[in-house]
């Protein structure tokens, strides 16, 4: 008779170890299921967000290829354009000096346009056989 006492001590401190057994296992499954629906949320996020950053980055070196083509047509209009001008300032600095006479003031430049105005009016009247007086 001793021990009987004990008996229903042991056998309840099995039914307390296995109910917090239970309620650990609920626990960790209850756990596990949220933390695979958090990890599968992430994957599937991941994957969107690296298809849309793939096409992005294709769009981008696309544009890039497209921006440097265009850039080497600009710099060879501009190569272009620039032989041209060099070219047309330099007739323009050899035109220049026929074309403004420095140094002759503007009424030395009439007095020669009248002289030169004159002799051509007489020559024109020699022409026409007209009488010089």
């Amino acid at each position: 008779k001793g021990m009987q006492s004990e008996n229903g001590g042991v056998v309840g401190m099995l039914e307390v170890i296995e109910s917090d057994f239970a309620r650990l296992e609920a626990d960790t499954k209850a756990s596990e299921a949220s933390a695979q629906k958090e990890y599968d949320t992430f994957m599937t996020d991941s994957k969107v967000d690296k298809a849309a950053k793939s096409k992005d980055i294709e769009h981008k070196t696309a544009k890039k290829q497209d921006e440097s083509q265009a850039l080497t047509t600009k710099q060879g209009d501009l190569e272009g354009t620039q032989k041209e001008l060099d070219a047309a300032l330099a007739y323009f600095d050899k035109l220049k000096p026929s074309c403004v006479d420095a140094g002759v003031s503007y009424e030395d430049r009439v007095a020669r346009r009248k002289e030169e105005i004159e002799s051509l009016q007489e020559a024109l009247r020699i022409l026409n056989g007209e009488d010089i007086a």
